[in-house]
């Protein structure tokens, strides 16, 4: 299993590499218009005055033998939920991942939605599926934010849960004026871009985190794997040194045994 999940990370890694330039691209060509955000009307900007309801999706995974890959991704969703309800905030919460919903199930939870097609094959499909859903419940004003607690990927050694929060969508100011001056042309207008690009930027997000999930799955696993593997070699090492001792104290009897039974003969 360490192995075939060495073989899974990288391959999950070369994915979420190979994804981060474009996402990075698209939320600076984002960032150049932002002084636009004030004219623009897009109900994925709608800022509500009081936070009265939350959407948060926790991305797990469907399997186990990961460490505590799961384990302390889902108590910090249980500590968010406790977190705002305190703060009188209603919440609904979506699970992905098999080990998502049992433990939900098991704390008695109720689950507005469910997935268990986060997995190695997981991509843009199911992320912009995702996305489309929570947009529309924020667009709608079903909710008035969008959370999503999953496993960040920084870098093979430091992989850690986070949440971050999706929508309303949060323009990065560059500048007073942004970088809308006349050294930049724009085809359509600037305005007409940015409105096309904030579903872009959001969709964009999802397939980022659910790339980051799935890779920081299969180095957690390859670590718990790694070290039971290592645990079980060091107690082969122990039972077979054990077996020898009892072997040869055995043999060591029996040896004296037949010089005694000799020696009494003779």
């Amino acid at each position: 299993m360490e192995m075939v999940s060495t073989a899974k990370a990288k391959k999950a890694t070369n994915k979420v590499n190979a994804a981060k330039p474009y996402a990075d691209l698209t939320r600076q060509l984002v960032s150049s218009l932002s002084s636009l955000a004030s004219i623009i009307h897009s109900p994925y900007l709608r800022k509500p005055d009081k936070i009265r309801k939350v959407a948060i999706l926790a991305i797990a995974a469907n399997r186990g033998l990961c460490g505590g890959f799961n384990s302390n991704l889902l108590r910090m969703v249980k500590n968010r939920i406790e977190e705002l309800k305190s703060k009188g905030v209603e919440v609904e919460v979506h699970a992905a991942g098999k080990k998502a919903i049992a433990f939900f199930k098991f704390a008695k939870v109720d689950l507005v939605t469910t997935h268990t097609n986060i997995d190695d094959k997981a991509g843009s499909k199911e992320a912009n599926d995702l996305a489309s859903y929570f947009m529309e419940r924020f667009a709608n004003e079903s909710v008035d934010s969008v959370e999503i607690i999953s496993t960040h990927y920084y870098s093979a050694a430091n992989q850690k849960p986070e949440i971050t929060t999706v929508l309303p969508l949060k323009m990065e100011e560059t500048g007073s004026k942004g970088s809308t001056g006349p050294d930049v042309l724009y085809e359509p207008d600037p305005k007409t871009i940015l409105e096309n690009l904030l579903p872009m930027v959001i969709k964009t997000t999802f397939v980022k985190i659910i790339l980051e999930s799935v890779a920081s799955e299969h180095i957690a696993r390859r670590v718990a794997m790694k070290a039971a593997t290592d645990a079980a070699g060091e107690m082969i090492k122990l039972l077979t040194r054990g077996y020898n001792r009892v072997r040869q104290a055995k043999i060591t009897q029996e040896i004296s045994e037949i010089v005694g039974g000799a020696e009494a003969i003779s």
